[in-house]
């Protein structure tokens, strides 16, 4: 893998907790990377301080954004780190933001995540969603919630590859868990979560009908699944109780997995999509997101730019 050198936060403007520049912090002291802290003044954005500050303070002046990202970045230089700040106005947010990433260093993106409503998932404009689809680099969307001293990164797997992931990817996934998994001095669990094909067959065949599916043959496909992930995980000395073979769709079952076993981050894999597909498809990271109990780390193959699905 190659080092991160330079961490890329995404800092709003209008927010009043700033999840992504705390643990950024934190992993750039770990991985001895400079932290860049960026804003993206849009409109938007203008306008919401415009408005925050006349309910607040109406008789001071309105804060510019050059010192009040310094004095963000001013205690963490304190700390030792090294800290860039950067302003930029643009608009939208999600083309400037995927530019700037595009034009910088940056091994590592993190943006403090919230939820989206059902409009913004219908039409897709969350700026959230367009970076998980186009950020060339590992994107890390933090929530509120602290990290457990505990860090247990969580990599959710494809071993079957059958949700159009490239071969490469689940390897890309386990070598960015393991990266913050050191990194934080925290644990790796692998998941990977399946609903029994035998199933899916059979409500297909006869879908007006409840069929029951043999007990040896759902074992002989669990015990297929498992080998599958156990020879995927081979390389990264990872205890037998942190692999985990989950019956279940994929969202249910992370989110059923990050909550029993406390998971900090949980990392998985994203694929570009283009045109119509954008509009009717969502990745399964995009889906996962709104519900997931922690961060999540998205990754991509290095070739993903090649892999859009036309």
């Amino acid at each position: 893998m190659t080092p991160i050198q330079n961490i890329l936060a995404i800092v709003d403007p209008t927010a009043k907790q700033r999840s992504a520049v705390a643990k950024g912090a934190l992993l750039a002291k770990k991985l001895s990377a400079r932290l860049d802290l960026f804003i993206c003044d849009t409109q938007a954005a203008r306008n919401t301080r415009f408005a925050q500050h006349m309910k607040e303070s109406p008789q001071k002046p309105l804060q510019q954004l050059g010192p009040w990202l310094e004095s963000i970045a001013a205690p963490l230089r304190d700390q030792g780190l090294e800290v860039t700040t950067e302003i930029l106005s643009a608009d939208p947010l999600h083309t400037a933001l995927l530019d700037r990433v595009k034009h910088t260093c940056a091994g590592l993106v993190i943006k403090d995540t919230h939820h989206h409503t059902i409009a913004q998932r219908s039409f897709l404009t969350n700026t959230d969603w367009e970076l998980i689809r186009g950020c060339p680099v590992p994107l890390l969307l933090v929530k509120p919630t602290p990290w457990s001293a505990s860090h247990r990164i969580g990599a959710a797997l494809d071993p079957g590859h059958l949700d159009d992931k490239p071969r490469l990817l689940d390897r890309c996934i386990l070598d960015e868990a393991t990266r913050l998994k050191e990194a934080l001095a925290g644990e790796l669990h692998a998941i990977h979560t399946y609903i029994p094909a035998s199933m899916i067959a059979s409500a297909v065949a006869v879908p007006a009908l409840v069929i029951d599916v043999p007990p040896e043959t759902l074992e002989e496909e669990r015990r297929a699944k498992l080998n599958d992930l156990t020879a995927l995980t081979s390389d990264y000395s990872l205890p037998a109780g942190n692999v985990h073979l989950e019956v279940g769709g994929v969202t249910e079952a992370l989110c059923r997995v990050a909550s029993e076993y406390e998971i900090d981050i949980m990392a998985m894999g994203a694929i570009s999509r283009r045109g119509w597909k954008r509009m009717l498809i969502g990745s399964t990271a995009e889906l996962v997101l709104e519900q997931l109990p922690c961060d999540m780390l998205v990754v991509k193959s290095p070739n993903f730019a090649e892999l859009l699905v036309l």
